[in-house]
């Protein structure tokens, strides 16, 4: 059983995005607020496995939701949800360490299949998506320093940061490069290790920064 906590301002919103995740028997909605300000509350009591999060909310929004959750003990994924015109903010929350992001339109099916994908320690990505972000929204220098922080990677290490930032389970990185799932997830948590990142979602940003993917 995949626990959500669900955070959105709008209560009609709510139901519906409800409706569809408990739709899936795998999946249920242990608790929901119309803001972020009770969240590490919320996370404490029902343990989710996931928060699927507004970004603009009233109050204590998406960005601060993440920067709270990520910062709990045993945090849980977190996803928030945005509109394309939203660009900059899912960047800063991608930042903070958020493991993917949603958009507001996103067909039923795939809003049930992304949570199960979170659920199973992976990131919910859009490649296309998180490109423009970073190309739009990227620093003066962030190549030159992501390459240098990606250096200490080997050259599987390196293919399979590579394939993370194109959105590849850890299952399809396996197919790709004949490997089992047990040792692409070692390396993940090698490569997470040597280039300071906090989850698979930062390790994909690194490498878009790089300008590997």
């Amino acid at each position: 059983m995949i626990k959500v906590v669900l955070l959105d301002d709008e209560v009609l919103v709510r139901s519906g995005i409800r409706m569809i995740l408990e739709s899936d028997p795998d999946i249920r909605v242990v608790a929901e607020a119309g803001d972020g300000a009770g969240v590490a509350e919320l996370v404490g009591e029902h343990r989710p496995d996931v928060v699927l999060t507004d970004i603009q909310m009233p109050g204590v929004d998406g960005l601060e939701v993440t920067r709270l959750v990520t910062a709990l003990p045993d945090a849980p994924a977190v996803v928030v949800l945005t509109t394309f015109d939203l660009d900059e903010y899912v960047h800063t929350a991608l930042r903070r360490g958020a493991t993917g992001f949603l958009l507001k339109d996103t067909p039923p099916r795939e809003l049930v299949n992304a949570v199960h994908v979170v659920g199973r320690g992976e990131a919910v990505l859009s490649p296309a998506i998180t490109r423009r972000l970073l190309t739009e929204f990227a620093t003066g220098g962030a190549q030159d320093k992501a390459r240098a922080r990606l250096a200490p990677l080997t050259a599987r290490e390196r293919e399979v940061a590579v394939a993370v930032a194109e959105g590849a389970s850890n299952a399809a990185i396996a197919a790709e490069l004949g490997l089992s799932e047990a040792t692409v997830k070692v390396h993940l948590g090698r490569i997470m290790s040597k280039v300071e990142a906090a989850n698979r979602t930062q390790v994909a940003i690194l490498v878009h920064d790089a300008g590997l993917a």
